[in-house]
């Protein structure tokens, strides 16, 4: 009844394997620099860009569920070529690979489950390349397109960065017309441990609920962490210049019939948030 988990050092991962030890689960994780700070986790190091290396740890752990949570963004051999050696070993074993709304290149109505890809962006690229590689060697995975992963803290790059936009000695300018689909990342790792002791295979959308601009996401953030949300400074994509999707909104109504988890809206818990500081 062992767990594999994949990038177990990041922030995703963490996550997932803090709350499957809670559960009592048996949990083995991975990192390439350093291991996470879960206790109970079996923790071992892992280049995933080596094919040998990880059909040896995976026939050594013998896990019954895989779930590849890693990712290094701007390195397509990890992003890609790793998710294709995960595949490769976990033959016999449930894979959930975790894959990303990059790899859709931006429209006005939202994406289904089963939108081709469309990457606009290098990670989005091989983000694309990793789940046909995930699908063609591993038939009955499930790949989940997740959407801007954000938490309590700053461990979430994305509050990270929302929070960084405050200080007054960076130029960093939030997006108002680049939009997603934040999802929490407590709940996303509910979902991801729900979809991995089901059977389903394919692609699923699991992502929050509400689409917000990266600008009104850091108004969010701001308020959670009591800061004034008007020293936030913003821009557009469209001025920018640079070639970044803009409105990329997951249609999670097949995840929500699926599952019993509750994907929350971003205002809601960050709103929870702010009320829990101020009072």
């Amino acid at each position: 009844m062992t767990l594999l988990v994949i990038g177990g050092s990041g922030y995703l991962g963490g996550e997932l394997c803090r709350q499957a030890v809670a559960a009592g689960t048996t949990v083995v994780a991975t990192y390439r620099r350093a291991p996470g700070d879960v206790p109970g986790v079996r923790w071992e190091r892992l280049d995933i860009t080596d094919g040998a290396a990880v059909d040896r740890l995976v026939g050594a752990v013998r896990p019954r569920t895989v779930v590849n949570a890693a990712y290094r963004s701007g390195d397509w051999a990890s992003t890609a070529t790793g998710a294709a050696h995960v595949a490769a070993a976990s033959v016999g074993a449930r894979l959930v690979h975790i894959s990303s709304d990059a790899v859709h290149g931006g429209r006005s109505e939202p994406y289904g489950d089963d939108a081709d890809p469309t990457p606009v962006q290098p990670y989005g690229a091989a983000k694309a390349a990793a789940e046909t590689a995930v699908r063609a060697l591993a038939p009955a995975a499930a790949v989940l397109r997740c959407s801007l992963i954000i938490g309590p803290d700053a461990r979430s790059d994305q509050v990270r960065l929302c929070l960084e936009a405050l200080a007054p000695d960076r130029d960093l300018r939030l997006f108002s017309d680049e939009i997603r689909t934040p999802v929490w990342v407590s709940d996303l790792a509910a979902a991801v441990r729900e979809v991995a002791a089901g059977d389903y295979a394919g692609l699923l959308n699991v992502s929050g609920p509400e689409a917000l601009s990266r600008a009104a996401l850091g108004t969010l953030v701001a308020r959670a962490h009591g800061h004034d949300p008007s020293l936030l400074r913003t821009a557009t994509v469209a001025d920018s210049g640079l070639v970044r999707a803009a409105r990329v909104v997951l249609d999670t109504s097949r995840a929500r019939d699926l599952l019993k988890t509750h994907l929350r809206p971003p205002s809601e818990v960050l709103s929870g948030q702010a009320h829990a500081r101020s009072t």
